[in-house]
């Protein structure tokens, strides 16, 4: 920055001005995205508004809580926090090995008190975070040289593998993606891609030819995920049976919907995980296409408004962070979508603010609580 940029700088919001400069737009797109989360809920209880909906309820007050304190925090404080918070995480992950609360399969879980964490969470923004820290703090120059590319790649694989271990595939890609688009927008070198994505391809090659060996790298309940998706018909009654109901569902709201409270496939409960990982199908099934292209339009705005924040923020930490946070909410609900609709392996990701969850809901609007606070405290000019 020239001496004259620095003289002409207009000064950082302080005290409650900083208020004034929140994203408000982003701020009532997660609103609207919650507030439909809600009104699904309840839906697929029944009426039933103490069951599922009220308790989200209360977890979005509390988020919202979190996402304004977490603004109005100096974006350098959280620059700093960044390695503590992703060896914090990191901690959480061991220690879900020891300690952890087994449901539906898989130990992804502990109980802190009233509140049960899942750690994965936590890391999907402490990874995003520390490596945005170290692209900050690493000079351009070195971007794409050999071993400063090493580290960053140490920081991805070894939550990743301890993911991996839970089992937890649906979150475990969404850490890789979050962190090779950190690494992208950082500026590492085009070649590195091409090997990246052949390592990827030889991945999954070594995934499907590992089946039944002595070093299968997946879960038999995984390689069944994958069958039910090239061929659901080979088994609906069993493996093939969440995305059989889930096309039918999706079949069944066509165009506007069968109506609110209407969805049958969810009201006699033939769709499986309606509050959770399926809650999409429930929500095309009652308001249709128009419904769900309403919601990924919301989806679509909350990533946009990221991302032009991201580009137009000087802070390199900022905006590293900030894009790499837009993009693992892109790829949460992407995920999700492209899951329950047949288009991707069912992997078990919840749908971003929408599906009943509290580790989700909490941690999602704390990380949209960092993109404010790079957005507030960003570098302005005259």
């Amino acid at each position: 920055m020239t001496y004259y940029e620095q003289m002409n700088r207009k000064p950082l919001p302080t005290g409650p001005a900083k208020l004034l400069f929140i994203h408000w737009p982003l701020v009532l797109l997660i609103c609207a995205v919650c507030a439909t989360g809600f009104l699904m809920l309840y839906s697929v209880a029944g009426g039933e508004l103490d069951r599922w909906a009220r308790p989200q309820m209360t977890r979005f007050g509390l988020g919202l809580a979190v996402l304004f304190i977490v603004a109005v925090i100096h974006i350098d404080f959280w620059k700093k926090m960044a390695p503590l918070a992703y060896l914090g995480a990191m901690g959480l992950l061991v220690a879900v090995e020891f300690v952890g609360v087994v449901g539906m399969g898989a130990q992804r879980w502990i109980d802190i008190g009233p509140l049960r964490l899942q750690p994965s969470e936590v890391m999907k923004i402490a990874l995003v975070m520390v490596l945005a820290a170290y692209y900050a703090w690493l000079p351009r120059e070195k971007v794409s040289r050999p071993f400063w590319v090493l580290i960053p790649l140490i920081l991805i694989a070894l939550p990743t593998l301890l993911v991996l271990r839970q089992p937890d595939l649906g979150t475990s890609i969404l850490l890789v993606a979050g962190g090779c688009v950190v690494m992208f927008l950082a500026g590492v070198s085009w070649w590195y891609w091409g090997p990246s994505i052949a390592a990827g391809v030889g991945t999954i090659w070594a995934v499907l030819a590992s089946k039944g060996t002595d070093w299968q790298i997946l879960k038999d309940y995984q390689y069944r995920r994958i069958e039910t998706f090239l061929d659901p018909s080979t088994d609906p009654l069993g493996s093939g049976y969440h995305i059989t109901q889930a096309t039918i569902a999706l079949g069944a709201g066509g165009v506007s919907g069968r109506g609110f409270m209407e969805g049958t496939q969810s009201r006699l409960n033939f769709l499986p995980e309606k509050h959770t990982d399926f809650i999409f199908t429930s929500l095309a099934e009652q308001f249709g296409l128009i419904g769900g292209l309403t919601l990924l339009g919301l989806y679509t705005a909350i990533v946009m408004f990221c991302l032009l924040s991201a580009f137009s923020n000087r802070n390199r930490f900022g905006a590293l962070m900030t894009g790499g946070l837009a993009a693992t909410f892109f790829f949460f609900f992407a995920v999700n979508m492209a899951m329950v609709m047949g288009m991707a392996p069912v992997v078990g990701v919840p749908l971003p603010l929408v599906s009943y969850g509290g580790s989700a809901m909490l941690v999602l609007l704390g990380a949209f609580g960092l993109v404010q606070s790079a957005h507030v405290h960003r570098p302005r000019g005259v």
